[in-house]
Formats: C-alpha cells, sequence, structure tokens
C-alpha cells in the first residue's frame, strides 16, 4: 500500500491513522516533498480521469491565473500537476496497481473500516 498524500492536508493524516490503526503499514509519499512523477501521474489518470484528479477547491487552484484554469484539458491538467503537485486530489491510495481517491466512506468501506 501506497499513499500519495500532503503532510498538511487533515483529511490524509485522518487516512493514515485510520489505516494504520487496521493494521496497514503503507509507505507513504508526500506529493509536495517527494514529487510525483508523470508516470504515476498518467497511470493516475488512466485510472481516475484528470477532471477527477484536479483538486478545484484547493488553494493551489485558486492561486492559478485564469488562463491556466480556462479550458482544462488532459494534456493542461497534467502540465499543471507535474508543476504543482499540490492541485492533486489526496489522498491517492494505491494497493498493487488498484488506485483510491479521497478518503470518503466508500474508500473506507474498500479497506474494511
Amino acid at each position: 500500500m501506497i499513499i500519495y498524500h500532503l503532510k498538511s492536508c487533515d483529511t490524509c493524516r485522518k487516512a493514515i491513522k485510520a489505516l494504520r490503526a487496521a493494521g496497514h503499514e503503507p509507505a507513504l509519499i508526500d506529493v509536495r516533498a517527494d514529487g510525483v512523477d508523470r508516470a504515476a501521474l498518467e497511470r493516475f489518470e488512466a485510472s481516475l480521469g484528470y477532471e477527477a484528479l484536479v483538486n478545484k477547491k484547493s488553494t493551489t487552484w485558486r492561486g492559478l491565473s485564469d488562463a491556466e484554469k480556462s479550458g482544462l484539458t488532459r494534456e493542461t491538467a497534467m502540465s499543471l500537476l507535474l508543476e504543482h503537485p499540490t492541485l492533486m486530489k489526496r489522498p491517492v491510495i494505491d494497493v498493487n496497481g488498484t488506485l483510491t481517491l479521497g478518503w470518503t466512506k466508500d474508500v473506507q468501506a474498500q479497506y474494511g473500516l
């Protein structure tokens, strides 16, 4: 299990704490400190879709120019995510290649929580 997270994200901290309490020992990748490479982003996009991957409620999104935000396509989304990894919704949890996004009740149920 690999969790792509942001150290300062409350939702990510809750997910990590709950998964550890359930006996999981996830490897952690902080998207700000460690970054996310193109291959990982492309895998996330293929599974989850670029529209789901971009967090339009984030401080990073609000800080982008109107030109950067307008007409979001797969290519522009991937470029923005590579340049601003904190723009990615999180946590992204990878268990043997199966990805989940966020920490909703549905995601929690997949991990028996």
